[in-house]
This record gives structure tokens, C-alpha cells and sequence, in this order.
């Protein structure tokens, strides 16, 4: 059956890095390497030093989607169990990246198709290369969207981006994928991974923060949003938790806001 893929994780300052290496095959998710991403994230969940994750795939390309071996061998029977388990398998994938405790970033170089748009919107932020293609890919393969993919897109870019990708089957580059709120940015794909370091930077200096602050951001934002009342009251203990630790001291060494480079 050839390659079953892998993956390959890399811990630094805090940032743990998720790399799909499965390069041949365009980094496509196999049931192997879906093993492998849920062990990543129970390893993230547990070690309290990591502060934010970057996920990203092997070589030019980010991830063409589950593998299409695994997908012909799920329509055989795709309602037996066996069928069914595996199938969730690859879901979770993704899902188990959305719920991590801590910021996450994916690098989308190349294209991200079908289960890859998935994982590529399950992190918080997406940076994407100018010329990379995002593609739903599912109306062109002749099945239907799996994983959540058209809530995934709707919460990411709205009505028309699931309607747009998801319904009528429309690829776009990475630079319109930023345009329409899908990535929090496009340039070219050497730049992205400086400015992943530059991102990430604060959060994993200082992680039990920054998952404190991704748990309220989860709790207000949802989906479901929280109302403002409730958005107030969620942030308050954690926010009298910070000035506690910071203490009366700690203001005095507080860093000056930083001014964004201009264009």
C-alpha cells in the first residue's frame, strides 16, 4: 500500500511544532499519522511549558486532504463500524488541534485540499503563502464535505466562503483566502515561517497565561458567542488571577507598546 506516513514534532522556547511528513503523497493524512496528531495533542494538553503550536506540513505543499487509499477502502462499506471508527479517525485529527488549551498557528505553503482546509482552520490563526491554493476539494472528488468542513469555513469566513468553497467547489490562493478573512495573513512562503516565530513569541514565553487566555477566548468568542455580561464575568477571575501573580511590582519593568513596522 506504500507509505502510511508520519508525523514529526519539534519543541523550542515553548512552541511545540507539528510537521506532516507524508511528502510524497502531498502530506495526506493517513489513519497512521491521525494516531500520531492525537498523540501530539494529549502531549500539549499535559506539558504546562508549551505555550503555543504551530502545525505545518514536510517539503512544498501543507496537506492535500485524508489519503485516498484510506478514502476508497472506507467506500467499500461506509457504514460498517470498522468503516466508521477509521473515518472518525481522520476527523479527529482536526478536531483534536481545535481543541488544544493553547494559541495555534498553522503555515499553509503549496495548497491545503479537502481534510486539509479542515486542519488548516482547526488552529486558531492561519498564515498562508500568496500563491498557495485553498481548495474544498470534496464537490470535485464527487463526494460530500466531512469533518464539520462547512461550519468550519462558515465560522472562519462566513456565508460566503462555505458557500463560495464548500458548495460551489471554488479553489482560491492563498492571497484571497486572507482577503476573505480565512488567514489571519498572506506573503510569500518564505516569510511565513519567520513571522510564525515572531507570533507565537509571546505566548509561549509565558504559557500558563496564554492558556488562560485561549480558554476565555474559546469561552466568549464560541461558537456559541457569550453575550457581553457574560464575556465580562468570564475574564474577571482570570484577570484578578494575573494581577495577583503580576503583583504591585510587577508594573514597574511593564514593556512599551510596540509600534507595527510601517509598509
Amino acid at each position: 500500500m506504500g507509505s502510511t506516513g508520519s508525523v514529526t514534532t519539534h519543541l523550542d522556547a515553548g512552541v511545540a511544532t507539528l510537521t506532516l511528513a507524508n511528502p510524497d503523497r502531498k502530506n495526506a493524512i493517513t489513519l497512521q499519522m491521525a494516531e500520531m496528531i492525537h498523540a501530539f495533542c494529549e502531549m500539549v494538553h499535559t506539558d504546562e511549558t508549551i505555550g503555543a503550536v504551530v502545525v505545518r506540513g514536510e517539503g512544498n505543499y501543507f496537506c492535500s486532504g485524508a489519503d485516498t487509499r484510506d478514502l476508497a477502502s472506507f467506500s467499500v462499506n461506509p457504514a460498517d463500524p470498522e468503516s466508521v471508527r477509521r473515518t472518525s479517525a481522520i476527523y479527529h485529527a482536526f478536531v483534536d488541534v481545535g481543541e488544544l488549551p493553547v494559541p495555534t498557528l498553522s503555515v499553509v505553503i503549496g495548497g491545503a485540499v479537502g481534510a486539509g482546509v479542515n486542519l488548516a482552520l482547526a488552529t486558531d490563526l492561519m498564515l498562508i503563502a500568496d500563491d498557495a491554493t485553498f481548495d474544498s476539494g470534496f464537490l470535485a472528488r464527487r463526494i460530500h464535505p466531512g469533518g464539520g468542513h462547512l461550519g468550519l469555513l462558515g465560522r472562519a469566513g462566513g456565508r460566503p466562503a462555505a458557500f463560495g468553497l464548500g458548495v460551489f467547489g471554488i479553489p482560491i490562493s492563498g492571497s484571497e483566502a486572507a482577503a476573505r478573512g480565512l488567514a489571519w495573513a498572506s506573503a510569500p512562503a518564505a516569510e511565513l515561517g519567520p513571522l510564525a516565530d515572531q507570533m507565537t513569541k509571546r505566548a509561549a514565553a509565558d504559557p500558563v497565561l496564554a492558556r488562560r487566555i485561549k480558554q476565555s477566548a474559546q469561552l466568549e468568542i464560541g461558537p456559541p458567542a457569550a453575550a457581553w455580561p457574560a464575556a465580562l464575568e468570564i475574564e474577571r477571575g482570570m484577570q484578578m488571577w494575573s494581577f495577583a501573580r503580576k503583583g504591585a511590582a510587577g508594573w514597574a519593568d511593564t514593556p512599551r507598546r510596540q509600534t507595527p513596522p510601517s509598509s
